[in-house]
């Protein structure tokens, strides 16, 4: 299937499980995949036959900088959610958030989750 790529987005927010989360907030990398079919797109070079990326950006901004969640997996449902009720030509999604500066003593890039849904018939 083909698909939107949209890689690395970083915003500022406030998710976590820790008060000082909440309050501090921090960075967090979102990378969304958009999968179903651009041929009718790439025939007719028509945008409307496929997803304003910069718009879906903005989407997807809006709820990790204005929404709060406890959990990554929630916030990557809502993402989920919010892309699949904004363009019905979507079959498929894989949304994975990063948070590269976790609360957690050790040496890492990141600690993320990564979902993937399907549309439901």
């Amino acid at each position: 299937m083909d698909k939107i790529i949209m890689e690395n987005m970083a915003f500022y927010g406030y998710h976590g499980v820790l008060q000082a989360e909440k309050n501090l907030g921090q960075k967090f990398l979102v990378d969304a995949y958009l999968s179903f079919s651009l041929k009718k797109a790439g025939e007719t070079d028509d945008l409307n036959f496929s997803v304003n990326y910069g718009e879906a950006y903005e989407k997807i901004r809006e709820i990790v900088t204005n929404e709060k969640f406890n959990l990554l997996e929630g916030l990557a449902e809502r993402i989920c959610s919010e892309i699949f009720s904004s363009y019905p030509m979507v079959q498929k999604l894989r949304i994975r958030v990063k948070k590269p500066e976790a609360p957690v003593p050790g040496i890492f890039d990141y600690f993320g989750v990564e979902i993937e849904r399907e549309r439901e018939a």
